[in-house]
C-alpha cells in the first residue's frame, strides 16, 4: 500500500477519521518492527511460530498442525475486534488510527497457556494429545464408533460424571476425589472412563451424558450436517453455485444479532457481476460505466 501511495499517513491526512487496518505475518513495523518483519506468512507458518504446532499432536517428538486455517483466521477475527474498537473510538473522539494485527501474535494470544505455565513453572509444555496438562478428565476418548468428548473441569462435575457412569463410589475415592489426584492418575482415569465408553456408541454415550456434564461427540461433516443444532441455528445454507442446478451448503453467520441479524443471503458474487450495480448506485452513468469497462478499470 505504500508503494501505491495508499500507506496510512498518506490517507490520514485527507481523512482523520480514517481507520485502517493491516494483517501481516509478522506485524507492521509501525507498532513493533520485528526481525521477521519481511518474511512471508501463510496459517502453517503462524501456527508453528505462534505456539499452537508446539502443544499438538500425539506426542513430545511429533508437532502437528490444526485442521482448518487457524492462523488466517484468527487473526482476522482478531483484527475484525481492533476495527470495531476503532471505530467506536472515532464516534467518541473523531480520531481514527492504525489497527495491527500479526498474524503469529495472534495465534500466541490463544495459546495463552503456554506463557504462563513456562513463566510460572519452568517447564516447557509440549503436544498433549488428546488430553489435558491441568485438568482431568478433559479430552477425547474412545467410544465403539469413533471418540467422544468430556471435560471435567472441576470435582462436582467429577462426581456427577461417576454417577453417570454407574461408578458413583469414584466421586468420593480419595485417588480420584479432587482434581489434583485425577492428574496424578490420569491414565487410571482414562482406563476406567474409555472401559464405559469403548463398549458404546456416541449416541448412547449421548444419552446418559448429555445435559450431566460437558459433553460432545466428536463430529464428522456428514454428522453436522444430520444434527438438527446446525439446522435450527442456521449455520448450513444453501446457495445456487453457477453452472449447476444442485445448490450447494456453505457456513452460516455464528453471530446472531437480535435486532441487526447477519445472514447468508446469496452466494458470493462472479467476477463483475454487479459492477454495473454498485457504481450506478453510487452516481456513476452508463457511459461512465462503459469508459472505465473500456479502460479496463473494471470489469
Amino acid at each position: 500500500m505504500e508503494r501505491l501511495g495508499l500507506g496510512w499517513e498518506t490517507l490520514r491526512e485527507s481523512n482523520p477519521r480514517l481507520v485502517y487496518g493491516t494483517v501481516r505475518g509478522f506485524g507492521d513495523p509501525r507498532s513493533g518492527a520485528s526481525p521477521y518483519a519481511d518474511w512471508p506468512a501463510y496459517d502453517v507458518v503462524a501456527q508453528a511460530m505462534g505456539g499452537m504446532m508446539g502443544i499438538t499432536g500425539p506426542d513430545r517428538q511429533t508437532p502437528m498442525k490444526i485442521g482448518p486455517g487457524v492462523g488466517d483466521t484468527i487473526p482476522a477475527l482478531m483484527l475484525c475486534i481492533g476495527i470495531l474498537s476503532a471505530v467506536h473510538r472515532v464516534r467518541e473522539t473523531g480520531k481514527g488510527q492504525f489497527v495491527d494485527v500479526a498474524m503469529t501474535d495472534a495465534v500466541l494470544a490463544m495459546c495463552e497457556r503456554i506463557v504462563y505455565q513456562t513463566s510460572y513453572t519452568g517447564v516447557v509444555p509440549g503436544p498433549e494429545g488428546n488430553r489435558h496438562p491441568l485438568l482431568c478428565p478433559f479430552g477425547l476418548f474412545r467410544a465403539r464408533d469413533g471418540y467422544v468428548s468430556i471435560a471435567v473441569a472441576n470435582d462436582p462435575l467429577w462426581e456427577k460424571l461417576a454417577a453417570a457412569i454407574g461408578r458413583p463410589e469414584l466421586g468420593s475415592d480419595p485417588a480420584f476425589a479432587t482434581n489434583a489426584a485425577r492428574v496424578a492418575n490420569t491414565q487410571q482415569v482414562i482406563e476406567l472412563l474409555e472401559g464405559f465408553t469403548s463398549v458404546r456408541t456416541k449416541d448412547e454415550i449421548a444419552r446418559v451424558l448429555g445435559g450431566k456434564v460437558p459433553f460432545g461427540p466428536v463430529c464428522t461433516a456428514a454428522e453436522i450436517f444430520a444434527d438438527p443444532h446446525y439446522a435450527v441455528r442456521e449455520m448450513l445454507v444453501d446457495v445456487d453455485q453457477p453452472g449447476s442446478a444442485q445448490r450447494v451448503k456453505i457456513a452460516g453467520v455464528p453471530i446472531k444479532l437480535s435486532d441487526t441479524p447477519g445472514a447468508v443471503r446469496c452466494r458470493a458474487p462472479m467476477l463483475g457481476e454487479h459492477t454495473d450495480e454498485i457504481l450506478l448506485a453510487n452516481g456513476y452513468s452508463r457511459a461512465d460505466i462503459d469508459r472505465l469497462r473500456a479502460a479496463g478499470a473494471v470489469r
